[in-house]
């Protein structure tokens, strides 16, 4: 019976996925935003979330104020997804916070929280994988894989990530009124 009540659970919520799948092709960011914080993902103020976003279980994922979030983007919440305040993520980021364990006889599944700083920018096409913060003011270039913690300030590129440089520490700037069609 326990299996039964957990498959189902697991059906309507690949529905729920399904359906924000469908909502991230509304060309207003006030009509997805709505339907986002309904299935639960918390956004705050002035943020949005662009087109043609996929979630994985939207219950777990937080989103900070004044934060952009760009056009087909990966947001896993199959555990917490923290991202903090006047974060800018370009084109097609993607942040897991489940993989597979490959080195374990039966390919389980493992999760790790991801959290995301203040005033953070991460670059088109960039992963980030389970179990990373990434500090306050950081960059991550685009297409890096970040595999393991990024220090606040710094700038890191390549597969996996390093760091490969060091951002101004003073920040304090918003990000701007988004678009209302994309």
């Amino acid at each position: 019976m326990k299996k039964i009540i957990r498959r189902i659970g697991t059906i309507l919520l690949e529905f729920d996925v399904f359906i924000l799948n469908c909502v991230g092709c509304i060309p207003s960011h006030h009509i997805r935003r709505l339907f986002y914080r309904a299935a639960g993902v918390k956004i705050g103020k002035g943020s949005t979330i662009h087109t043609r976003a996929i979630f994985y279980d939207p219950r777990n994922i937080r989103i900070g104020k004044d934060t952009i979030i760009g056009e087909g983007v990966v947001l896993d919440g199959r555990d917490n997804l923290l991202i903090g305040d006047h974060v800018a993520f370009a084109t097609e980021v993607m942040i897991y916070n489940a993989q597979h364990d490959i080195a374990s006889d039966d390919f389980h599944a493992t999760v790790a929280p991801v959290e995301i700083g203040d005033y953070v920018f991460i670059g088109p096409r960039a992963i980030i994988l389970p179990g990373v913060k990434i500090g306050n003011g950081a960059v991550v270039a685009a297409g890096a894989v970040v595999t393991k913690d990024v220090e606040a300030y710094s700038i890191v590129g390549g597969v996996p990530a390093r760091v490969i440089g060091e951002r101004r520490k003073d920040l304090n700037y918003k990000l701007g009124r988004a678009a209302w069609f994309r």
